[in-house]
């Protein structure tokens, strides 16, 4: 598997450029495209998902679909701005089966997430969020390590620091961020799966109040 073709650049336009033709897992054989993260260079809260779906796929945008207009939904009632955030998934291709005309979602497996690795921690090397949003177990694992569990820390500020050293994005270079601050919660897809969608939304809700108390500490 060859190594992901990550320039050396501070520009996301061209990161975003570059990973357009990125050929380091076979994942882009059947994706329509690279969803490439998107937000402002100088965003404070950094949100970073599992894959793209079938509609962020066709859109070529992350967090496009039923899960992103529930996290807008979500960031909106916690006083957060989605256009002020930098949004990012740990794979930045749709994988999937078919069933008839549907395209299902399937997990990424440990081969794709660490061929795209190279990907998010030049995202974030170069967004330097303050608040870095963690969603899912995938994403979770991607930045935190395998043994993280979501269900046990969601919701709670936990300072990057204590990560770094065993995070998978870290390399011989050190890790992509000095400081930050990190916040666990589910996916918001597992809260439209959930049979208690209300009580799973108040849940989802209530860990992302966590991000505007760490970017407003004195209120």
């Amino acid at each position: 598997m060859p190594d992901a073709a990550v320039p050396s650049t501070s520009s996301l336009t061209r990161l975003r450029s570059a990973a357009a033709d990125c050929r380091a897992c076979d994942l882009y054989r059947d994706a329509t495209q690279t969803v490439f993260g998107e937000g402002p260079r100088d965003a404070a809260v950094m949100l970073v998902g599992e894959t793209p779906g079938d509609v962020e796929d066709r859109e070529g945008r992350p967090f496009a679909g039923p899960a992103g207009r529930l996290l807008d939904r979500a960031l909106e009632e916690v006083g957060l701005d989605r256009e002020h955030a930098y949004v990012s998934n740990a794979v930045k291709h749709f994988k999937f089966h078919r069933e008839g005309k549907r395209r299902i979602h399937e997990k990424p497996d440990a081969g794709e997430i660490a061929a795209c690795r190279p990907w998010l921690r030049a995202e974030l090397s170069v967004v330097r969020p303050q608040v870095l949003v963690v969603l899912g177990a995938t994403a979770a694992a991607t930045i935190l390590g395998r043994s993280f569990r979501v269900t046990k820390q969601h919701g709670e500020p936990l300072e990057w620091a204590d990560y770094a050293e065993s995070s998978p994005l870290t390399t011989d270079d050190g890790p992509p961020i000095d400081d930050a601050v990190v916040v666990a919660t589910v996916h918001p897809s597992a809260v439209l799966r959930s049979r208690d969608r209300n009580a799973a939304y108040a849940g989802f809700v209530a860990d992302l109040r966590a991000v505007p108390r760490v970017l407003s500490p004195s209120s």
